[in-house]
């Protein structure tokens, strides 16, 4: 029986021309892959494309994990890897299974054995957080949030009191066509002592990072950011960063 092959988690770039933000050693480590795991094959071939492989397009092999994979093509998609050979996780942006569906196949993998390899890269709410000097000792990250106003104001309201509660902060993220509704209610339901951070287009030469308080924003004429990925980040007044 060969040795099991290993599966290494890319991170991808944030957005188009963003290549600077990939380590050499994550680069090195893609060019030996033939093998692939991707939320969008599409998107997997363009990005690898921009590093410009030695390796022809022909030799590769894709596999596309997303909300309609099957239970069942899960357990195919390892199959190389329990064949001897290596495979390389890819997430549509940022870091592979960290508010990405590859979370399912990287369980999958320690279920069968499979050494599972995280590689260094951009990381959206990482980045953000580092950012936006709220607090990076306690922290927390709800993925999307109600897009309904009513659902989505109660929502907000309540983490504003658990980042009080907890001393957290509180990140989010919105589906960019978005963005200007979350804000709107945002800066409508929150305290004005509340800081808000505004993390938009991160490591690309449009990049907008601003935190300041709810009272503030209201006074800020804010930038467009219709369809621009961005991360959200609030913490409650009186939170301690240290």
């Amino acid at each position: 029986m060969p040795e099991k092959g290993k599966l290494y988690l890319l991170p991808a770039p944030l957005g188009p021309n963003a290549i600077h933000s990939l380590p050499q050693y994550l680069i090195e480590q893609l060019h030996q892959l033939e093998y692939f795991i991707a939320e969008r094959a599409k998107t997997a071939r363009h990005f690898i494309k921009a590093t410009q492989p030695s390796k022809a397009f022909s030799e590769l092999q894709f596999s596309e994990l997303n909300k309609r994979t099957e239970p069942e093509e899960l357990k195919e998609m390892l199959d190389p890897a329990l064949a001897g050979h290596d495979i390389g996780l890819l997430s549509e942006a940022g870091c592979p299974g960290v508010a990405d569906p590859g979370a399912k196949i990287v369980a999958m993998a320690h279920k069968k054995g499979i050494q599972v390899i995280p590689m260094v890269g951009p990381s959206s709410i990482l980045l953000a957080l580092m950012a936006s000097g709220m607090s990076g000792q306690q922290f927390c990250f709800h993925g999307y949030l109600p897009a309904k106003k009513p659902e989505l104001g109660k929502r907000l309201k309540q983490l504003e009191q658990q980042s009080a509660r907890f001393k957290q902060s509180q990140l989010f993220i919105e589906t960019p066509y978005r963005n200007g509704a979350l804000l709107e209610e945002a800066f409508k339901s929150l305290s004005g002592g509340t800081r808000f951070c505004i993390a938009a287009d991160l490591t690309l030469p449009s990049e907008y990072i601003l935190t300041q308080s709810i009272a503030l924003w209201k006074k800020t004429k804010l930038p467009d950011l219709h369809k621009r990925p961005a991360i959200f980040i609030l913490e409650a007044e009186g939170v301690d960063r240290n």
